[in-house]
């Protein structure tokens, strides 16, 4: 990404992945403090309001009885550390019997972590670091195993769709058919599906499943739609905060098949939405990519002018040079005046952008592979064109799939 005129400011010192790195974290960090600004703003008031309700409520119960309220305090503090250790005041399904330790270890290797039910013991803690180092780590394969073969079904879905498309096309009159379907054939072998195409796909299947659970915990939880909703998002997502948890009362109706369908919807929202969100990295990829040119044509083209004006003034006063207009759908092609080579600041078409788009981690990618196969894997040249190219671990399972799938011919 250097810039190829000289420039010595900015990102121009910095390569392409060092530039991607530091952008995507200035971004991330202005991401964090307008979400914070918004909640802050959004839930401060409730939380004052509750505290001067509580405090209200609290005052009114030492008068009425007659306590102390330092007494009173310390009674509330030893219930809250009951209430860590799963002391309710409504009674709920015990949590270490062996279904709750089953949910319990399926929240930490799924890294939901809700955090209803925590080990209490050294020994249960010391326990939990080594069986959650092992069990993560293999959730995280089978979940990028999933992802791989997702994208297989995905792939070969719409390779079928679009091939259907192109024979209806064979069937116009050859005039037609000549100018458009053909040349569609001749490029089949090489096609793969947009990136922006398999995001919607997982978008909306991950809104279908967190609807229809949804609809299963509204009436069984007694909770709203739309908390329902949150709660399924906050699950799926692995962020698992825990202040609405599933499956927690100590009795339900049909509670074998409810327990049954609480698992299978979080099985398969987890899943859903890990792959969605390697997809919309990959997006978000790009559109990092896409304002490091933008930043570097804008530093390119105010460095062009500088080196015009300069010798504008000294060689050939008042002389001015014509530029021919550059389109999008072309390069544009600037001659340098010393050695006539290709300005960095000229646009290029988003086909050849994405196309361009490539990841140098990809290489420590296929070293590491190579190291744990014992022997070079041979992957075509035509996988590292795609929306999917570059990138490690879930990425780059995504594009092997990708390149696996496309279709010879």
């Amino acid at each position: 990404m250097a810039c190829r005129c000289g420039c010595c400011c900015g990102f121009s010192h910095l390569n392409e992945d060092n530039g991607r790195f530091l952008l995507l974290a200035i971004l991330i960090i202005l991401y964090l403090l307008c979400g914070a600004a918004v909640f802050s703003a959004i839930e401060q008031p409730k939380e004052k309001e509750a505290k001067e309700r509580w405090q209200h409520k609290f005052d009114n119960f030492t008068q009425k009885y007659n306590l102390s309220k330092s007494d009173l305090r310390s009674f509330l503090r030893e219930y809250e550390e009951a209430n860590v250790a799963g002391i309710r005041v409504d009674a709920i399904r015990p949590r270490w019997d062996f279904t709750g330790a089953f949910y319990f270890v399926g929240t930490v290797v799924s890294t939901i972590g809700f955090g209803m039910t925590t080990p209490a013991t050294i020994t249960g803690k010391i326990f939990l670091i080594f069986y959650g180092l092992i069990g993560c780590a293999a959730t995280i394969l089978f979940f990028n195993l999933f992802l791989e073969r997702l994208i297989t079904v995905i792939a070969y879905i719409m390779k079928s769709f679009h091939e259907r498309q192109l024979r209806r096309k064979e069937g116009l009159p050859p005039e037609t058919r000549r100018g458009s379907a053909n040349s569609e054939v001749d490029s089949l072998a090489g096609w793969k599906p947009s990136v922006y195409h398999v995001m919607v796909i997982l978008c909306m299947a991950s809104i279908i499943i967190s609807c229809c659970a949804s609809a299963m915990y509204s009436p069984i939880e007694g909770w709203g739609y739309f908390d329902s909703l949150y709660f399924c998002f906050v699950a799926f997502s692995t962020i698992g905060f825990g202040d609405m948890v599933s499956s927690q009362k100590s009795k339900y109706e049909n509670q074998g098949l409810y327990r049954c369908g609480n698992f299978i919807f979080i099985f398969m929202g987890v899943c859903c939405i890990y792959s969605l969100f390697n997809v919309i990295s990959i997006v978000i990829k790009q559109c990092v990519n896409w304002i490091l040119r933008k930043l570097d044509c804008q530093r390119c083209h105010s460095c062009q002018r500088k080196i015009f004006r300069s010798k504008r003034n000294v060689v050939m006063p008042g002389n001015v040079r014509t530029r021919r207009n550059i389109s999008i759908e072309t390069d544009g092609v600037y001659e340098s005046e010393t050695d006539g080579r290709r300005m960095s600041g000229e646009m290029i078409s988003m086909k050849d952008f994405l196309a361009s788009n490539k990841v140098s981690l990809a290489i420590m990618q296929k070293q590491l592979s190579e190291t744990a196969n014992g022997c070079p894997r041979q992957i075509g040249t035509s996988s590292r064109h795609n929306g999917f190219s570059g990138g490690v671990g879930a990425l780059a399972i995504m594009n092997n799939r990708l390149a696996e799938t496309s279709v010879d011919r």
